[in-house]
């Protein structure tokens, strides 16, 4: 008796689900015709192609991604010019200042914990930390949202000349307000990277493991490290290429950057990459929780530079950044985005969780023209049929 009453239900929850399949299943089902997400990336394939043979870039990765899976996942080149290593998609590449996003998300997690307050002042946790104002009024959040007030790319002279980050600490106090903290944007790696030891200290861990034990392990990024060392014991690493008379020339890694870790010293490989842009689009929220990503997408102060980049120009309607990203609006629409760019390297990551989409391009050459693929996939990624993208705003 039971089963006659469960065949009418079964077939009626059957026929129900079949109707509200119907018109995204049969545009799935129809032979050849990729999904939008699909098509995009097969255009994106021909542009990297075209623009890695162009270029002549030695050596390049890229991926698109959605939350379920990666889309498209492309990779070209040689580690160096002996071109006896080709890059595959476990190549290690620097980040640069890619690295900024995991700083902000890390930091981003113990606050959600209640571990710290991104209001806390810096000086609560570094109270050697001055400058010449009050250096209390600059808090967790201005070192990650690039909103300190100090001058901009403070030290980063002294960066070049390997200088230890200890060191460029204690010349912060020659440093002075060019606005109150949260009033205006400026771009800093040294005083962004104080961050790392605010989050030791509370932690009584280094950096390193810190991201390796909250990010890197959980989201399964098993070539991803810290650091210079970490990066020259890797045998499948991209070497860094620059120009010298129309020609990549292979050149030694320079360490100077990993001495500011948050800001610049993550390695990784386009595999590790695909999962830290679908972990920003919702794919392990145990790992990345909706909270951390929305707390550091926020846009916190505006950036009106970014508006005149030779690439972006062309599509952005405002700018901000948020804690380690960059909020771009695009029309109505928004993206979150960081670039990266140390000798040698190249890095662009980008990703939209209205439509479910993410990008990230690795190279081991510094080609400007990465901006240019960023830009194209955009631009296709976020217009409308009929529509053109809104105007930008003055």
């Amino acid at each position: 008796m039971r089963h006659r009453h469960f065949a009418p239900f079964l077939a009626a929850l059957i026929a129900t689900t079949i109707a509200s399949c119907l018109p995204a299943c049969s545009s799935a089902l129809a032979a050849g015709v990729p999904s939008p997400q699909q098509a995009l990336a097969d255009k994106f394939e021909g542009w990297f192609r075209q623009q890695v043979t162009e270029d002549r870039v030695l050596g390049a990765a890229y991926a698109v991604v959605s939350k379920e899976h990666v889309i498209r996942m492309g990779i070209a080149g040689f580690t160096d010019t002996n071109r006896k290593q080709r890059i595959n998609t476990d190549t290690v590449f620097r980040l640069a200042s890619v690295s900024k996003t995991f700083a902000a998300e890390l930091t981003a997690q113990m606050v959600q914990e209640g571990i710290l307050s991104l209001d806390d002042p810096v000086t609560e946790y570094l109270p050697a930390f001055h400058i010449k104002g009050d250096a209390s009024k600059i808090q967790i959040q201005n070192l990650l949202g690039q909103s300190t007030g100090l001058v901009s790319h403070a030290y980063d002279n002294l960066l070049e000349e390997g200088v230890p980050a200890a060191e460029i600490q204690l010349r912060m106090a020659e440093l002075t307000l060019t606005c109150a903290p949260g009033d205006c944007y400026s771009y800093q790696n040294s005083v962004f990277s104080l961050i790392q030891p605010v989050v030791e200290k509370v932690s009584a861990n280094s950096y390193a493991n810190l991201l390796q034990q909250r990010i890197f392990k959980p989201l399964d990024m098993y070539t991803a490290s810290v650091g210079f060392d970490a990066f020259m014991a890797s045998h499948n690493r991209a070497q860094p290429h620059v120009k010298n008379k129309g020609s990549w020339i292979t050149v030694k890694v320079r360490p100077n950057y990993y001495n500011v870790a948050p800001a610049a010293g993550v390695n990784a490989s386009i595999d590790d990459m695909s999962k830290w842009v679908m972990a920003q689009l919702g794919a392990n929220p145990l790992v990345i929780s909706p909270e951390v990503i929305n707390m550091v997408v926020q846009p916190r102060v505006r950036t009106p530079r970014s508006l005149q980049h030779k690439d972006w120009k062309t599509i952005l309607t405002d700018a901000h950044y948020g804690l380690g990203w960059r909020v771009y609006q695009v029309g109505e629409e928004e993206i979150a985005y960081h670039s990266g760019w140390v000798s040698g390297y190249r890095a662009d990551v980008a990703w939209s969780a209205s439509h479910n989409i993410g990008i990230v391009v690795l190279m081991n050459v510094e080609s400007n023209n990465i901006s240019s693929l960023t830009t194209r996939f955009w631009e296709l990624a976020l217009a409308k049929p009929g529509t053109k993208l809104a105007a930008r705003s003055p």
